[in-house]
């Protein structure tokens, strides 16, 4: 698995990526929301880039062979915890996870893989008052 630096464009859409793919499926949905919104440019990437990105993502976990699309999460604990940690600004924490959030919601269900990635996030990145806090605001 290829590694990125701390908190760079690169390593914040690894975490989106593995969003994505934690459905077992890359929908249309979900591309056409990325588009939309230009989680890109908000991430600070060209459009090319993102995807690229998102290709590199399911190459290297192929060749791997963390990509199963039975299990809960396409990566293993380790791995999940190595994704988790290049990201440690907590402004870029709490806006990934609001895009995960909205990414994982896209096409109206929250898979089982989805939801697994979405507490991994709370839980490596300590937002669990944020996530109680947004609750509350709804």
């Amino acid at each position: 698995m290829r590694s990125y630096p701390t908190n760079s464009p690169q390593a914040a859409a690894r975490i989106l990526a593995l969003t994505v793919v934690a459905d077992g499926d890359i929908g249309d949905a979900e591309l056409q929301w990325l588009d939309r919104l230009a989680v890109h440019e908000r991430l600070g990437l060209a459009r090319h880039e993102l995807l690229a990105l998102l290709d590199t993502f399911c190459e290297d976990l192929l060749s791997s062979g963390q990509l199963k699309w039975a299990d809960a999460c396409p990566v293993d604990e380790r791995t999940l915890a190595d994704l988790m940690g290049e990201i440690q600004d907590p402004a870029l924490r709490l806006k990934l996870l609001r895009l995960c959030v909205e990414l994982a919601e896209v096409d109206t269900r929250v898979d089982d893989g989805e939801s697994f990635v979405l507490v991994a996030a709370v839980e490596h990145w300590g937002l669990h008052h944020e996530m109680l806090r947004s609750s509350h605001q709804d």
